[in-house]
C-alpha cells in the first residue's frame, strides 16, 4: 500500500520559516520525482518546488531564493524548508511522487498560514 504523507504546516508570521515533511511509503522512493505543489482557496493547484529521481530541483520563479526543496532517499522524505515566507505563500502544500507518465501519488496536504 503506498503511502504519502505531509507534515510540518502550521501558522507562521510574515518573514517567519517552516519545514515541510513528505513521507512515502511503499514505492522505489529514490527512483520517484517528488514535487511541492500548493493551492489556495479559489486557485489552482500550482507547482512550488521538485526534486528529481537524478537530483536536479525546480522552483516555481515565486519561490526562488525562499524556498529549498531536498530529498533523503534513505529515510523516504523529501522536505520543503520555506524562509522569508509571505501572506500570499499561505496554502495547502500537496506532496505528490510521480515516476514516468502513469504512475502518480498525492499526500492529503499540510495547511500553511503566513500571517501578516
Amino acid at each position: 500500500q503506498v503511502q504519502v504523507v505531509e507534515s510540518g504546516g502550521g501558522l507562521v508570521q510574515a518573514g517567519g520559516s517552516v519545514r515541510l515533511s513528505c513521507a512515502a511509503s511503499g514505492i522505489n522512493f529514490s527512483s520517484y520525482t517528488m514535487t511541492w505543489y500548493r493551492q489556495a482557496p479559489g486557485t489552482r493547484r500550482d507547482l512550488v518546488a521538485q526534486s528529481t529521481s537524478s537530483g536536479g530541483t525546480n522552483y516555481a520563479d515565486s519561490v526562488k531564493g525562499r524556498f529549498t526543496v531536498a530529498r533523503d532517499n534513505a529515510k523516504k522524505t523529501v522536505y520543503l524548508q520555506m524562509v522569508s515566507l509571505k501572506p500570499e505563500d499561505t496554502a495547502v502544500y500537496y506532496c505528490n511522487a510521480r515516476r514516468g507518465s502513469d504512475t502518480s501519488y498525492w499526500g492529503q496536504g499540510t495547511q500553511v498560514t503566513v500571517s501578516s
